[in-house]
This record gives C-alpha cells, structure tokens and sequence, in this order.
C-alpha cells in the first residue's frame, strides 16, 4: 500500500488495542519494564527465561515475519540475564541470547536481525554439552549495531561505537570507534568533541511528541472513510 486508507478513529482503535495487548500479554513476560514502551506488533515478540528487564521509553520494533527473540537460559536452570537500558531500538529481527549475561546501554540501536550472544552453547569437543564456552557482553550508551551484525560472547563494545552491517565482532570495541568486517576491525574514529545527539533527545517532552504525531495523522487520514478502508483490504487497486 502507498497509503494509510484507515479513518483517523479506526486506526485510534487499533492502537489502543495494540497497547492493551502489549500490557496484558507481553509486559508481564519481563522482570521489569520501563516508562512508555512502545511495541509495534506484540505477539512477535518472544521472551524465555527469567531476569529480562527493559529500561524506560523502549521501542520493539516487531513484524509478524521476522520476530524480536529474548532468550535467558542459564546453566543447569542457573540464572542468565538481559538487561537493557533507557531509549533503546530494537528492529525486527533482533535475538538476543544470554547463557550468563548480556548488558545493553542507554540510547542503542539495533537494526534488522542483529545477533547477541554471550555463549558458543555448545562445547568444541563435546558438542553435546552445552553451556561450558560463556562470557558476559557488556554494550555501552549511544551504540549502533548495523544489519545483521553478530556480538559475539566475552565482547565489550565502549559508549558512541557503531558496528557496521554484516560485521562479526569478536574482540572489544573501544568507545567511538567504527568497525566492520569479518572479523570486525577499527576502520575509523568518532570525534568525542563534536555535540552527539542520541534517541533520549526524542523523548525529551514525550507528551509534546505524542500530541505531534497524532495531529500528524489527523491531517495524513484526513477524507478517509470504512468503505473506502475495506475496499482498499478486499479490492486493491493501481494506486493504493
């Protein structure tokens, strides 16, 4: 579809319904969860294991195609943990595995299916015993992950770092650095002098923010009707 053809009250409806979803069924799945999280598609997002907390204002980009997996599974039912910060991004896609512990910073983004893993799972010489090769990950504030990029387990990535798409980090990332490739490798330098602005910048008059974005879908769904909505659903055509 080139267009949203839902009347502005019809998709005030689902949203509603979305967030209802979101806190009847997915919230509860989590230790803890922050102020204002806001998940797009909820039922695709999948949570195993216990000690999993997101921090405030998080933002799960879901798709029924390609699920958002957290997965906390310690050693011999010991305790593994996620524990995710304020603001943070989460694109469809994204698994995150902890066999002992994985800690995420303030404002990161994760773009589409990026990997975390703080173990191998399986040992190399007995591959049938698992959980005997794990090392903590630790990821700093204002961290951007690129497509399909792995983290590999025992990795300390520093504050403002971006991993390139693709890439394979095995070894810590120092904090502004830029890296990529497989195995991932500094190829250039942020300069920590110049004025970062992160995700916690968008969420500095939340309300205001909300009130923009609702009268901006006021004026985009302006003339649409249920007929109109339902004939674009059953009958599509050139155009829509």
């Amino acid at each position: 579809m080139r267009k949203d053809h839902r009347p502005y009250w019809l998709k005030r409806l689902m949203l509603q319904f979305r967030s209802w979803r979101t806190r009847h069924f997915l919230l509860p799945q989590f230790d803890a969860v922050g102020r204002e999280p806001e998940v797009m598609h909820p039922a695709s997002v999948k949570v195993f294991g216990r000690n999993i907390r997101l921090g405030d204002f998080p933002h799960l980009i879901s798709t029924p195609d390609n699920c958002i997996r957290f997965t906390a599974m310690g050693h011999r039912g010991g305790d593994a943990e996620i524990t995710i910060g304020d603001y943070v991004l989460i694109s469809p896609g994204v698994r995150i595995s902890a066999g002992q512990s994985i800690t995420i910073g303030d404002a990161c983004m994760l773009a589409a299916n990026v990997y975390i893993s703080d173990s191998d799972w399986h040992g190399l010489y007995n591959r049938t015993r698992p959980f005997r090769c794990t090392e903590a990950v630790a990821i700093g504030n204002n961290v951007w992950i690129g497509d399909s990029a792995i983290i590999c387990k025992g990795v300390t990535i520093g504050d403002n770092a971006v991993v390139g798409a693709g890439s394979i980090v095995t070894k810590d990332v120092p904090a502004n650095a830029i890296v990529a490739g497989n195995p991932a490798r500094e190829i250039k330098q942020i300069n920590p002098r110049r004025r970062m602005i992160t995700r916690e910048a968008l969420f500095a008059d939340s309300f205001r923010q909300a009130h923009n974005l609702d009268e901006l879908d006021k004026m985009l769904l302006t003339g649409n009707s249920l007929l109109g909505w339902l004939r674009s659903v059953v009958l599509p055509r050139r155009g829509d």
